[in-house]
């Protein structure tokens, strides 16, 4: 019992973990999160304390209309690991000088402070993202970039862990940052029953990037473009072809692409065709065949994209998808 005192995994006493809340709060970004702690104590007895708590003690109304009890931010004080939510209240939260307050007096007194979506807003605000790698929901990702020039936004990770600094993606990526949390601590085992229990992946395939690419690249000036440039994936798809089609000078429709959907031409035709390969991986095929189906010419090539854009080769990714 003395050696096991003395191993991380097994702590005399359990750990705190503190969800920080506050009015317009998503509701999802912190019950996702603390269902998985929940679940872990299943597997291993004792392992967690959870509390949520917020600037001013009472029920906290989430955005969706669903109340939490919380405590007063000063529970926090004796946490392991600290949370914060995002959601719609967060333009507030940024503004609460005595909850910034209290996130940088945690600095350094925890062992981890995260955020969830949007939360990575009121981390940044604290001034506990400068200098660090973080990202958020994908579609804020810009915005955080734009506003704190300091941070290095990582658009499309599900969660990124820099020091003691961890933040996660949009809403349900909060579960996934839990479980990476609960196998730091834990084991990978115990994080696999508690994402069996939860019916999701212990490790989710990809990054944000799994939405439609057409999505990120939504504009509608070049929507007709968008669509011909998908349906026509094998073909040689630089900047001259689609200016052509697009009825401009390469120059002016290199610089008008980028300023209606927010990137390059060749990092649009990139994403169009990562996104098909990773379609076309799940009902199956060689490498070398959809990487010729999908423009990419060769397996490398196609490797290279998809480290880019989900951060695992396409080989990893099928098994993955498999398994699945």
């Amino acid at each position: 019992m003395a050696e096991m005192s003395k191993n991380p995994r097994f702590p005399p006493t359990p750990r705190l973990i503190a969800f920080v809340v506050f009015p317009g709060f998503q509701l999802l970004d912190a019950a996702g999160p603390l269902a998985a702690f929940e679940i872990a104590e299943r597997f291993s007895p004792r392992a967690y304390r959870l509390r949520v708590v917020a600037a001013a003690a009472g029920l906290v109304r989430s955005s969706s209309g669903v109340s939490f009890p919380a405590d007063a931010l000063r529970a926090a004080a004796h946490a392991d690991t600290v949370i914060v939510a995002g959601g719609q209240g967060t333009r507030a939260a940024m503004q609460d000088s005595a909850l910034l307050r209290t996130l940088r007096r945690l600095k350094g007194r925890v062992r981890r402070l995260s955020s969830v979506c949007s939360g990575a807003f009121v981390l940044a605000a604290a001034g506990l993202l400068d200098g660090k790698t973080a990202t958020t929901h994908w579609r804020q990702a810009p915005l955080l970039a734009r506003l704190h020039p300091d941070v290095t936004v990582l658009a499309d990770r599900i969660h990124v862990e820099d020091g003691d600094i961890w933040t996660s993606a949009g809403v349900t990526a909060g579960i996934d940052l839990a479980l990476a949390m609960i196998e730091q601590d834990l084991g990978s085992d115990v994080a696999a029953n508690v994402a069996r229990e939860m019916v999701v992946y212990a490790k989710r395939p990809g990054g944000q990037a799994q939405h439609s690419a057409l999505l990120d690249i939504d504009a509608p000036r070049f929507a007709e473009l968008n669509a011909w440039m998908r349906a026509h994936m094998g073909e040689n798809l630089n900047v001259e072809k689609l200016a052509a089609r697009a009825g401009m000078s390469p120059r002016t429709f290199a610089r008008a692409y980028a300023a209606d959907t927010g990137t390059t031409p060749a990092k649009a035709v990139e994403r169009l065709r990562v996104d098909a390969a990773r379609a076309a991986l799940a009902r199956g095929g060689s490498l070398l065949a959809i990487a010729r189906k999908t423009g990419f010419g060769d397996p490398e090539r196609m490797r290279r994209a998809f480290i880019r854009v989900y951060g695992t080769p396409p080989a990893a990714l099928r098994r993955t998808l498999r398994h699945a």
